[in-house]
């Protein structure tokens, strides 16, 4: 297929997506039926039937992917009858795609066209995800700072700081901190929170504002008071968990997070390159 095809059937694609008011991006099977290269709307229904049997094959509900819906549309004698469309997402045309017929240029183009699209969605939900989780440790990290000053500056003790902390976690997960590394497979030396699922290191940092709070608007001084308080913040947050069905010490570990930051990293140096640059030759007017 050249170039210039290419190009032209990507705008074709991209131009007639639509979203709808939750921000799914979708097309219609009528606009997609001629993008794909049919003129007959019951030839093109039979790939939809294939392609619904497809997406129930793969585990995903078909009302998720294919919406009926039907719409008004000109006649010759000008005036207008109501047809059958269907809302498709990017899934879902993937799926039609997939089980058209290949000798179309346009199918085998939409094969390749859907693939990437729905891989790059994907990606970008996989980063975004990272992201966050990325954020939501640094967040714990500069609240458990702020926590370690609270309690130096109340009680006055430096290592008063890992007890509470200690205290907290077995509040949280309902075993020790050594007990969750060794179930998380810890390497020596490395924190429990670089391995903790995004929910369990906010879980941990609203708990540890609360103790902040707390210990601040009662005057907390001894490490007893404070280590008091961040239990009780603890048992109360695991509780709010364990009512959703969230059982903080059966989660599975999250990938070590500075293997996150190094990835994450290396794929923006990638995705920038080289930038191109202003360079102005010697006797230039520039």
């Amino acid at each position: 297929m050249k170039r210039d095809m290419v190009l032209q059937l990507t705008t074709t694609f991209e131009g007639h997506a639509q979203q709808a008011e939750s921000g799914v991006e979708y097309w219609l099977a009528r606009d997609l039926q001629h993008l794909l290269g049919y003129a007959n709307w019951v030839n093109f229904l039979n790939v939809v039937s294939k392609a619904k049997t497809a997406c129930e094959g793969s585990k995903h509900r078909i009302s998720d992917h294919f919406v009926d819906v039907s719409k008004m549309v000109e006649l010759g004698s000008g005036s207008q009858r109501e047809v059958e469309d269907l809302m498709l997402t990017r899934y879902a045309c993937y799926l039609i795609a997939q089980n058209g017929d290949p000798k179309k240029p346009e199918i085998a183009f939409a094969q390749s066209y859907f693939a990437i699209q729905t891989r790059r969605a994907e990606l970008i939900e996989e980063r975004i995800l990272a992201t966050e989780r990325i954020a939501a440790r640094q967040k714990l990290t500069a609240t458990e700072k702020e926590l370690s000053h609270v309690i130096f500056e109340h009680t006055g003790g430096e290592k008063n700081f890992a007890i509470i902390r200690s205290k907290g976690d077995q509040a949280l997960f309902g075993k020790t901190t050594q007990a969750m590394k060794a179930r998380w497979k810890v390497p020596d030396g490395r924190p429990l929170a670089d391995f903790a699922p995004t929910i369990i290191l906010k879980a941990k940092d609203f708990a540890t504002e609360i103790t902040i709070f707390n210990a601040r608007a009662h005057g907390l001084e001894t490490e007893h008071a404070i280590s008091n308080e961040h239990v009780t913040n603890n048992e109360a947050v695991r509780k709010t968990l364990i009512d959703r069905g969230i059982r903080p010490e059966h989660l599975p570990p999250a990938e070590d997070v500075k293997k996150v930051e190094r990835r994450l990293a290396n794929e923006n140096k990638k995705a920038l390159g080289d930038p191109p640059s202003l360079d102005f030759q010697e006797g230039s007017d520039g």
